[in-house]
């Protein structure tokens, strides 16, 4: 189940880790390796013991992924 936090100005839904790795088809130990190499978004702390992605980091991501694709290019 993914987190979801708003303000006044705009709305932003957090993921846990299991629902990067759903969207990614990823395991979590690969998206936070990838993340340390700079290939994938960082999470952001939201809690002592909890973080969690920005869904639109990772879709942005998996956009990316996908223009790479179409232009012949290499993936993370």
């Amino acid at each position: 189940m993914a987190y979801k936090y708003s303000n006044a100005d705009q709305g932003y839904k957090l993921l846990k880790a299991q629902d990067v790795a759903d969207l990614t088809s990823m395991s979590r130990s690969h998206l936070h390796r990838l993340a340390r190499e700079g290939k994938f978004p960082k999470p952001i702390k939201i809690g002592e013991n909890r973080s969690a992605w920005l869904e639109s980091d990772v879709q942005e991501w998996i956009s990316e992924c996908l223009r790479k694709h179409h232009a012949g290019g290499k993936y993370a």
